[in-house]
């Protein structure tokens, strides 16, 4: 907040000290100090609150610096510019900043009154408020003080803000005047003065050119939908007028959508009872049309959240009868609960177009970030487009995909479900392009490899299933393309490879100089310049003492625990045999 009011100081200074003419009179550059003054406060990026505060303190600077305040801390004196006090143009700066004060504020409200419908009638009275700072402005501009530009700025800054006004009270011819008359203003303007200052007048024009055309339509020249429909597409209309044109479109399809009762697909033709998508289905086709005459990238995307937007809501419309629809089936006995039902079959149709429109939008989404990878990279310190971006955007292709071949109804249709099979192979090659791509970049070089071979095995694959389904591929990324892109690709990452290896092979060059033999390391790589001397370390001798088990020792245990057998009777057999026995046995005659 400081810092706005630091910048507010410096830029009103600046304003306010160039905007007299000696020779002319008083000037003052009107539309150039607003538009300077919304752009760097604000209303670049919608924020009518802030310009607001700008607004309020550049007011009490003016009053402060040319002693005009309105009275002290405990009372209140309102004061009036008057025509001899226009001795400096800051007077009439300062009128100028009590209109776009009230102006500003009364887009405020116009912003909360979506959510509160009462802030409205506090909307009506700032614009009338600044319509009349805005008069109070003009009158005083037809002082013969003020040169002839600023009174013509003053009366074209007038007329717009009584447009406004009566634009908001739907007042179509009298807002119709106002604005006819800024524009002419403002033309002439632009063909009197310097390139600079005509480009600030063309699109002041370009503004108010809209209104025009909605004014005119409303009061009763069917023409100008036409001119409407046709900003639409060039992204013409904003701010204030793009709800109203979409409301107008969506009452222009309203009354069309009464002839309408019924619409064929896949072969099997549906009646539609219900308003909303009746409404829907019947400006698809202009809505399609619009898409493909976009300007640019900016309003085609713009144009497909609006369609699905509609889609969302028709279908959320028809869910709702099928609630209704199931509650009656459960309450009859008798119902065909084996065939598809009518409002069943319309919602099928109505996720298909959803369906395909975030194909469509993700595919075109795609398209663009594919021309951006390509562009050199400006600034290196921005982050660029790379391919995880067009990976996750393929990803919602195919998960779109997987919900088509699962609609109700279609499940026994053949050729929608091998369509679908087509479709689904071809953004997977997509896909996996992609992927080896980001492999590329971190230095993968056999993954991305493998996954390009696996690109050409969809693309082969794509071919020779489309000759059976040549209509589907009318839509579709030409395949042929992809085809020569991954060959080429594949040379290039080959040869990455080659050099990548090359430099690897180079760098660990690092001198080893641990006296470890070579037969310790046979199957690692060192650098040691040792090997090829005179006394190469390639073994160790003599070799180490290893330890090896040595003999067991055996000790016999048992012995003591062994029962041996008796021998009582050989002893009593000896003992039998008496002296003359012991004798033979002594002198060995016995044996």
């Amino acid at each position: 907040m400081a810092a706005d009011k630091q910048n507010d100081v410096k830029v009103s200074l600046m304003e306010e000290n160039k905007e007299n003419l000696p020779d002319g009179g008083l000037g003052l550059e009107i539309l150039q100090i607003i538009k300077e003054s919304q752009q760097q406060h604000g209303l670049r990026h919608g924020d009518y609150q802030r310009y607001r505060g700008h607004c309020s303190r550049r007011l009490r600077r003016l009053r402060k610096t040319l002693g005009f305040k309105m009275g002290n801390r405990h009372k209140f004196v309102g004061k009036k510019v008057t025509v001899e006090m226009l001795s400096d143009n800051r007077y009439l700066l300062l009128v100028l900043m009590e209109a776009e004060r009230a102006w500003s504020y009364a887009m405020q409200l116009k912003q909360e009154a979506n959510t509160e419908p009462r802030k409205r009638f506090h909307l009506l009275a700032r614009l009338r408020k600044a319509a009349k700072h805005s008069e109070k402005l003009e009158k005083l501009c037809d002082s013969p003080r003020v040169d002839a530009k600023t009174k013509l700025e003053a009366q074209a800054y007038t007329a717009y803000l009584t447009g406004m006004v009566e634009f908001e009270l739907q007042e179509w011819k009298q807002a119709m005047e106002a604005f006819n008359k800024c524009k002419t203003i403002y033309e002439k303007l632009a063909s009197a003065f310097t390139e600079d200052l005509a480009v600030l007048y063309r699109q002041r024009v370009d503004e108010i050119s809209p209104n025009i055309r909605y004014c005119a339509y409303n009061i009763g020249d069917q023409n100008a939908i036409n001119d409407l429909m046709q900003m639409r597409l060039t992204g013409g209309g904003g701010g204030m007028m793009a709800e109203k044109l979409e409301a107008l479109i969506t009452q222009a399809r309203t009354k069309q959508a009464a002839t309408m009762s019924e619409v064929e697909w896949r072969g099997r033709t549906v009646p539609v009872k219900i308003d909303k998508a009746r409404v829907f289905l019947l400006g698809l086709a202009d809505n399609e049309a619009a898409i493909a005459q976009a300007a640019n990238e900016e309003t085609k995307e713009h144009l497909y959240e609006t369609l699905l937007a509609e889609c969302r809501d028709t279908i959320q419309a028809v869910k709702e009868e099928l609630k209704t629809e199931a509650k009656q089936r459960e309450r009859s006995s008798d119902g065909d609960t084996g065939k598809v039902s009518n409002l069943q079959y319309l919602h099928s149709y109505l996720t298909y177009i959803k369906l395909c429109t975030l194909v469509k939008r993700n595919e075109s989404m795609a398209h663009t970030l594919q021309a951006k990878l390509k562009e050199p990279e400006a600034d290196e310190n921005k982050r660029g487009p790379r391919p995880q971006d067009l990976i996750r955007l393929y990803d919602i292709i195919l998960q779109s995909l997987a919900e088509l071949s699962t609609l109700q109804g279609l499940e026994d249709d053949h050729t929608f479900q091998k369509e679908v099979s087509l479709k689904t192979l071809v953004y997977k090659a997509y896909r996996c392009f992609f992927i080896a791509q980001s492999y590329v970049l971190v230095k993968k070089w056999s993954e991305a490899l493998v996954l390009y071979e696996r690109v050409l095995k969809y693309a082969k694959e794509v071919q020779s299933k489309a000759k059976s389904l040549s209509n589907s591929l009318k839509d579709l990324p030409d395949v042929q393309e992809l085809i020569a892109e991954v060959n080429a690709e594949k040379y290039s990452l080959q040869a990455a490879a080659i050099l990548d290896t090359d430099e690897i092979v180079e760098v660990p060059q690092q001198l080893v100089k641990d006296n470890t033999p070579l037969c310790d390391h046979l199957e690692t790589f060192r650098f040691d310049p040792t090997l090829v001397g005179k006394q190469p370390s390639l073994v160790q001798f003599p070799p180490d003492f290893q330890p090896i088990p040595c003999k067991p020792l055996f000790f016999d245990l048992a012995l003591n625990h062994v029962a041996f057998p008796p021998l009582d009777d050989k002893v009593e057999q000896k003992g039998k045999g008496g002296l003359t026995g012991y004798i033979k046995g002594i002198f060995g005659f016995g044996s």
